[in-house]
């Protein structure tokens, strides 16, 4: 059933309206007999009645499967009838089932402006639809200039994307249908940044928020996700208000924690900065120690007629062989003139014990201790200890300039029975 039938003479009639939209009364077509009305959508024979609700309609005289007016329901036929008396209670022309000249749409409800043009429509929309059909048809609408809002029942996944409302049937007779859902306020209270805001949809008669968009006091709202709503102009300068206090304090946020990078930064390059000057200094006083070391040495390096040059390396030869921590002593007369050498463990400290002695003079190696090691840098200075021998020997051969070291067991000449010569790098004797 629908609310619009069309006349061959008094052209389109709207059961809604008291002359019918043509000054015509409802008992001109109300059971009156041999009377040719057809149905807007698909031309069919209709017949003027009035239902149980004591709803004005018009009905098809066989029911047409194809026709959306003869197979509405009742709930959208009362639906849409609460839109347009919405609209007109609000002041403004309204009629029902409005095609457009080119037949891309028909409204359930036109609200036309105070130049007679399609200002709004208002759908009832409770069979399916998707979001992208919404979307098309809310798009040919707008391409005609006419704005549209879509009216549901229940919950469906378009009224997201598209200015919509939910509304609920009366309780009891008498009572308005009512908006619980699309029309929506900014509750920000107290208003600073620490209170809570949230958008939260209101709850309104149908009319109030038909009137209420008609007359622009509220309007489509499009949040930041996409979902679609109506609301009043100050609360979209309340959230924009917040949004910008928002905005405020990240940037003060940004500002400080950039401010606190900065001297992190500055902090962290005063460090290495620090870290630079203090291995410098560490260098310097490295290169001091060394130097001193080198003049300490300077008499033992003219006696044993080594180059100070090479002495370093020498000296890591020495570590190397050992496989402990090592410190020189001073020359000692003891033994003959040579340098002393002590090592201890190298992990875990203790005390340094004397270990072996640099370059001394063959003179002196007739009393020399059995197990301390001579450490010599050439095998001129081994001919010369070989040439002295006058008891078994422990020599060290660590050769700076080749980089070779041998350890040497060296016993008297003319002692029977006892080799003469390298031991090996991997014998028993080291430093």
């Amino acid at each position: 059933m629908g609310y619009t039938a069309i006349h061959p003479l008094w052209g389109r009639l709207d059961a809604s309206l008291d002359d019918l939209g043509c000054g015509r009364a409802w008992t001109d077509v109300h059971r009156v007999k041999e009377l040719e009305l057809a149905c807007p959508e698909c031309r069919g024979r209709v017949f003027a009645r009035v239902s149980q609700r004591s709803a004005r309609h018009f009905y098809h005289q066989v029911r047409p499967e194809d026709c959306e007016l003869a197979n509405e329901s009742p709930d959208h036929h009362l639906l849409k009838l609460e839109l347009a008396m919405a609209a007109r209670a609000a002041g403004w022309r309204a009629e029902l089932e409005v095609s457009s000249e080119s037949r891309n749409w028909r409204a359930d409800v036109m609200v036309f402006d105070e130049h007679g043009r399609p200002f709004m429509a208002l759908e009832a929309q409770l069979s399916p639809m998707t979001p992208q059909d919404a979307r098309m048809r809310t798009d040919r609408y707008a391409q005609d200039g006419v704005a549209v809002c879509w009216v549901a029942l229940q919950d469906r996944p378009w009224e997201r994307v598209v200015p919509s409302l939910r509304v609920r049937f009366p309780q009891q007779r008498g009572e308005a249908w009512t908006v619980w859902h699309g029309m929506v306020r900014y509750a920000w209270a107290p208003r600073t940044l620490k209170a809570k805001a949230k958008w939260e949809h209101i709850t309104c008669s149908l009319g109030d928020a038909i009137k209420w968009i008609l007359e622009e006091r509220v309007h489509v709202h499009t949040r930041m996700n996409g979902t679609v709503w109506w609301t009043a102009p100050a609360y979209e300068r309340l959230a924009l208000a917040r949004a910008q206090l928002e905005a405020e304090a990240e940037a003060v946020k940004r500002a400080a924690d950039a401010e606190r990078r900065r001297l992190e930064a500055t902090e962290r390059a005063a460090a290495a900065a620090q870290r630079r000057l203090d291995a410098e200094e560490r260098a310097r006083q490295r290169r001091r120690v060394r130097e001193a070391e080198l003049q300490r040495l300077a008499g033992f390096f003219e006696y044993a007629g080594l180059d100070a040059l090479v002495w370093e390396t020498f000296t890591q030869m020495v570590r190397s062989a050992s496989g402990k921590a090592i410190k020189y002593g001073d020359q000692s007369p003891a033994h003959g003139n040579g340098l002393l050498v002590y090592s201890r463990a190298r992990w875990g400290g203790g005390e340094f014990a004397l270990a072996g002695v640099v370059c001394p003079d063959p003179k002196a190696l007739a009393r020399w201790p059995k197990d301390l090691t001579i450490l010599v840098p050439n095998q001129t200075w081994l001919s010369r200890i070989q040439a002295a021998a006058r008891s078994t020997l422990k020599v060290a051969v660590l050769n700076p300039v080749t980089g070779h070291s041998n350890f040497v067991r060296v016993v008297p000449h003319g002692v029977a029975g006892s080799p003469v010569g390298p031991v090996g790098s991997n014998g028993p004797n080291r430093v």
